[in-house]
């Protein structure tokens, strides 16, 4: 022990014992000898010209033995102590942080190898189907907001059914030359060739279905199934009911898919026609404004000079025409402001669609039978017999009630714009009369003239 008074290493040393040595031990750091001080281990020399340069000398050694001993034992100064304990800290920050990017790095590439994983068990389920000839082909439907989550839940079906063999039904324990796995094998193998022909002809009508021609399409698959079944007679070989009613169903959604198609298209048709026929009653209703804007001048014109000449009766007869000018535009002005104003028609043509059907319309046009010559231009073999034509206040409201009475009876359920009802004029004539909507004349016998002069005729040429 050697003791430090607070500026200096005292002289004394003493060798611990007892409870000095306990407490010794216990206040010593492990890693810190006693270090014997250098003026205790040698008494202090004085220098001289005689002997700097030795005394130089054995300061140097004694520095680099201390230096040593710092080195070997780590007595460096706190500073230092505290510089490496922060880089180790940092090293171990970073280490830390090292090892949780690695971590992560491992769990990403784990997610990825089970993603491989899958996909590579979905090619193998899609391989093992597409033996059988279903393939993923662009369905019809695919696009179609409302059937698309039906058209996935069938095809799954339809794979799960596949996958399941249940697709197929033959015989079981068939033989082939006195073997029983050859037999199998030749059930097998005959099963999955008919079922390819079978998912063929199935994709080829879904791909060449079209709005109309369902139940020829779905008449044809059900004889490809018949075939198969003649075919396979050997073995009982057949496809089932079950999964030949979802290739059927399969093929009805490509169906319904094309016919809303085609009912759109129907009714855009419809849209513009009558985006048309407004825009002619507009323009006619300007025309005749102008026209009778232009004859209203030149009758005040008139006037005035026959007033200026004294001209009592002609200048009384002027004023009379220019009130029925003046009545003709508010009329037109009434018309062009009231859109719901218009001619309500009823017509019918016994000679294009036959007895006991009629078409209820409307038209905002100055001269409705111009509209009526336009429905029986060269599209239909006669021109149309007219049975009402009338002018309402409310024609849109007219045309819609009558509508809704013979809601049954309409021809054509999908597009609205075609307006043919199953009804006879008498009976609309009834419906008016039952809403208290004022008719000055109804027809209810159709003349039909070219239709009944065209009849000798046909039966000549038969």
């Amino acid at each position: 022990m050697q003791w430090w008074d607070g500026s200096s290493w005292g002289d004394h040393f003493e060798t611990p014992h007892g409870q000095d040595l306990l407490r010794f031990k216990s206040q010593m750091p492990a890693v810190a000898p006693v270090i014997e001080s250098p003026s205790s281990a040698k008494a202090e020399k004085k220098v001289n010209i005689f002997n700097a340069s030795r005394v130089a000398k054995e300061l140097d050694a004694e520095n680099a033995r201390l230096s040593t001993l710092v080195e070997k034992h780590g007595l460096l100064e706190v500073s230092e102590l505290e510089a490496l304990k922060l880089s180790y800290d940092d090293q171990k920050n970073r280490a830390l942080e090292d090892l949780g990017k690695v971590r992560a790095l491992v769990a990403n590439e784990a997610s990825i190898l089970e993603q491989l994983k899958s996909q590579i068990l979905d090619v193998r389920a899609t391989q093992e189907i597409q033996e059988f000839g279903l393939y993923d082909f662009e369905h019809p439907a695919e696009s179609s907001v409302s059937l698309s989550t039906e058209l996935e839940a069938l095809r799954s079906e339809i794979k799960a059914t596949i996958q399941g063999r249940s697709a197929t039904v033959a015989t079981s324990g068939f033989t082939f030359n006195n073997s029983t796995a050859k037999g199998n094998k030749f059930v097998k193998d005959m099963s999955s060739i008919l079922l390819r022909a079978y998912n063929a002809e199935a994709e080829n009508a879904i791909k060449t279905v079209r709005a109309g021609n369902l139940v020829t399409a779905q008449a044809r698959l059900s004889k490809v199934k018949e075939q198969i079944a003649r075919q396979g007679s050997m073995i009982s070989l057949q496809i089932t009911e079950s999964y030949h009613r979802l290739r059927l169903r399969e093929l009805e959604i490509a169906s319904r898919h094309l016919q809303a198609l085609q009912a759109e298209k129907e009714l855009e048709r419809e849209r513009r026609a009558e985006l048309a026929e407004q825009r002619k009653a507009e323009a006619e209703l300007k025309r005749e404004q102008e026209r009778l804007n232009k004859e209203k001048s030149h009758y005040l014109s008139t006037l005035a000079a026959l007033e200026a000449q004294g001209d009592v009766e002609g200048a009384e007869r002027m004023r009379a025409r220019l009130e029925e000018v003046e009545k003709a535009i508010a009329d037109v002005d009434y018309r062009a402001a009231n859109i719901r104003a218009g001619y309500v028609y009823v017509i019918s043509n016994i000679g294009a669609f036959g007895e006991n059907m009629v078409k209820i319309g409307m038209t905002r046009r100055l001269e409705p039978m111009d509209r009526v010559n336009e429905l029986g231009d060269a599209s239909v073999p006669f021109r149309f017999d007219v049975h009402a034509l009338f002018f309402a206040d409310d024609a849109v409201g007219v045309e819609t009630m009558l509508h809704q009475t013979f809601a049954e009876q309409r021809v054509n359920k999908v597009n609205l714009r075609r307006e043919f009802f199953r009804v006879t004029p008498s009976h609309v004539l009834s419906a008016l009369r039952q809403q208290s909507v004022e008719v000055l004349e109804f027809t209810e016998d159709a003349v039909a003239p070219e239709f009944r002069l065209s009849g000798p005729l046909v039966e000549l040429s038969s």
